[in-house]
């Protein structure tokens, strides 16, 4: 009886195994923050800015001259004719001028880029990690907060970059002489118009690496681990691109406020966007405001591939080290 009543107790269809589904996949879990300390974003973010920036830097000198106006030597709208008249004025090296003053601004603005975009991202989300619109106005925020820092660095590298050694003869000599001649003013003449370049490309930046990067996990969530460095890249790469094209014009603009002067470009009355705007187009209409695109969009698509990449492997670092550390496995 005892056989029997056991035999009929394990029978009970509440034991019976639930079959999975034939096409059940692995569930994608996108953690909304990452868990780090704010020291963390900021470590990691000033490594991938600086790597991004120093390994792209002779791309954005290409991108400086096709944008500069005025009687500069460099006149181009050519990539090639820009190309000829830097070696023709500086030889290789002339690749590099400003560099200096793009690896002072670079990894602090970037510290303090990521790191306010990843505070912004965990209070707006509200723990969603497909909020796009969260993404979007968190970059809008460290866009502001890194301009601040950048955009002086940025105004020297930039005149560096067009002026030859006589004119400057590096990064502190460029500082002395603006504030001589020029003020103090004259490092934040284009922040205006940098911010408002910036903030609609970090929002269709940020937003377009979130989701594309959601979107191919998703192809291949079993992989995810494995292909994750490949996955950043190409995402980041699709973000800089579509991001770098749809602002070129404020970019033009913002190039001819930092360099207004230097080696004959145009020096305008006032920092009006608008100014600026109809001096461009009465000079060379409005196919000037999209001078330099190429080379922008060759910028921003592999520096994006180069940031995001080395930006998330800073964050596997620190994740790896947080978690060594709360188990006590560190040495």
């Amino acid at each position: 009886m005892a056989t029997e009543a056991t035999a009929t107790k394990f029978q009970n269809s509440d034991f019976r195994p639930v079959p999975q589904p034939p096409d059940f996949h692995p569930e994608v879990i996108v953690s909304p923050h990452d868990g780090l300390h704010f020291w963390q974003f900021m470590i990691a973010g000033s490594i991938a800015g600086s790597v991004e920036h120093m390994a792209m830097f002779p791309v954005d000198t290409v991108k400086t001259h096709m944008q500069a106006l005025g009687s500069c030597p460099i006149k181009s709208v050519g990539v090639r004719h820009a190309l000829r008249s830097i070696v023709k004025s500086e030889g290789l090296p002339g690749f590099y001028r400003g560099i200096g003053a793009m690896g002072l601004g670079a990894g602090p603005a970037h510290a303090v880029y990521f790191s306010v975009y990843e505070v912004c991202k965990k209070y707006f989300s509200g723990g969603n990690p497909n909020n796009s619109a969260a993404h979007a106005v968190s970059g809008v925020f460290a866009t502001v907060a890194s301009d601040a820092v950048f955009t002086p660095m940025d105004m020297v590298k930039q005149r560096l970059q067009l002026g030859n050694s006589a004119a400057y003869r590096g990064v502190l000599d460029c500082v002395k002489k603006v504030l001589k001649d020029e003020g103090f003013g004259a490092f934040y003449a284009s922040y205006r118009t940098t911010v408002l370049m910036n903030a609609p490309f970090t929002a269709v930046h940020f937003a377009t690496y979130e989701a594309a990067k959601r979107g191919l996990i998703e192809i291949s969530p079993e992989n995810a681990s494995d292909e994750r460095v490949i996955v950043h890249a190409t995402a980041g790469a699709l973000a800089g691109a579509s991001a770098a094209v749809v602002t070129t014009p404020l970019d033009v603009v913002k190039t001819q406020l930092q360099c207004q002067g230097v080696c004959g470009c145009d020096r305008f009355k006032s920092s009006s966007i608008r100014d600026v705007i109809k001096t461009i187009v009465q000079k060379d209409g409005y196919k000037g405001l999209m001078r330099g695109w190429i080379p922008r969009m060759l910028f921003h698509a592999p520096a994006a591939a180069i940031c995001w990449s080395t930006y998330e492997a800073g964050k596997t670092f620190f994740q790896e080290l947080n978690s060594s550390t709360e188990s006590g496995t560190v040495t």
